[in-house]
């Protein structure tokens, strides 16, 4: 119990160091750059509308929790996913984790992420009828890869962290005309470093965890003349296998409930609820719900992990209304041995 208070007044003081005081009484809007470090990419993950702090999870961790892999049971783990996301941006991820010596040296892991935003039109402002000047197309991205390790410190304790650089490219812009009135162009775009960090503990008390974590920790940049920061995020979070009052199998039944509370930088906080049901550790089927949110409330999701030549296969689909938006579909496949 002394471990649990110690580890909830830490995460109370992280939460004052983080809260930025100028915002104290404002609402909390477009404070922050990179937001596609905000978007969740993992199907099972966004199924249980983002409440994994707590859940041991293997090389996708990286994207939520670090500290997670640390109880990753495979020797190697890579993991691939897509996301269809509002608007039509196309997301793509990957990661891979590796555990030599059974863990003793614990769990090294990498990821990517990159992001296709389409092409859009370019203009500038002309003194014409249509007040502007098509002057062609431009297909901004971004991207993010990182290098993360987790480790059991004891068979309760874990810590992780990931340090992943993150950039993104606006395409180039037309700043001004030559004497000969041609173009003068200019690029737009930026990187920087960032870094992640989590815990997870395991109580003691039946299968109940307890987690935390801080994602997108960096120094403020800048972008042609304004400045901002990245998507800070801390998150606390407990799961439980419920049926652990039933004394059931968890071999055989498993009802999984997780739930993450959230303090961004740059909107207000919210509480993320996630459960899980797995039969004979095969087929899953799981639904989440956001609040307070506009439009993202409830997500849902199933996967199928069958076990093939000694390999563990994961297939995983979610799907999350969004409102006003295109509902958004993310597939993610996973391999272990």
């Amino acid at each position: 119990m002394r471990t649990i208070l110690k580890i909830l007044l830490i995460a109370s003081f992280l939460v004052v160091i983080f809260e930025d005081p100028c915002m104290a009484g404002n609402r909390k809007l477009a404070q922050s750059g990179f937001k596609f470090l905000s978007v969740p990419v993992d199907a099972r993950s966004s199924a249980l509308s983002g409440a994994l702090t707590s859940l041991e999870s293997k090389s996708t961790a990286l994207f939520y929790n670090p500290a997670s892999m640390s109880r990753m049971d495979y020797t190697v783990d890579l993991s691939l996913g897509q996301v269809k996301w509002i608007a039509d941006i196309g997301y793509l991820y990957g990661s891979a984790a590796y555990r030599p010596m059974n863990g003793a040296l614990g769990v090294f892991g990498i990821s990517f992420l990159t992001v296709d935003y389409g092409k859009m039109q370019s203009t500038i402002l002309a003194n014409n009828e249509q007040g502007y000047l098509d002057v062609g197309e431009f297909s901004p991205f971004a991207y993010a890869f990182g290098v993360g390790y987790a480790k059991a410190l004891t068979n309760k304790f874990s810590v992780g962290g990931q340090i992943k650089y993150a950039f993104q490219d606006l395409g180039g812009g037309v700043v001004s005309f030559a004497s000969d009135e041609s173009p003068k162009t200019e690029k737009f775009n930026v990187g920087v470093l960032a870094f992640d960090f989590g815990i997870l503990y395991k109580t003691g008390y039946k299968s109940l965890v307890f987690g935390m974590n801080i994602r997108n920790f960096s120094q403020e940049i800048e972008y042609i003349e304004e400045s901002f920061q990245l998507p800070l995020n801390f998150e606390m979070g407990i799961s439980m296998n419920v049926l652990d009052f039933k004394e059931i199998n968890p071999d055989y039944h498993r009802l999984l409930v997780s739930v993450d509370a959230t303090h961004p930088r740059d909107y207000p906080e919210q509480l993320d609820i996630g459960i899980e049901y797995v039969l004979r550790k095969t087929l899953a089927l799981r639904m989440g719900y956001t609040t307070p949110t506009d439009e993202q409330g409830m997500s849902f999701g199933v996967g199928f992990t069958p076990t093939i030549s000694g390999m563990n296969v994961a297939l995983d689909y979610s799907y999350t209304p969004f409102g006003i938006f295109n509902n958004v579909h993310r597939f993610s496949f996973n391999v272990s041995f």
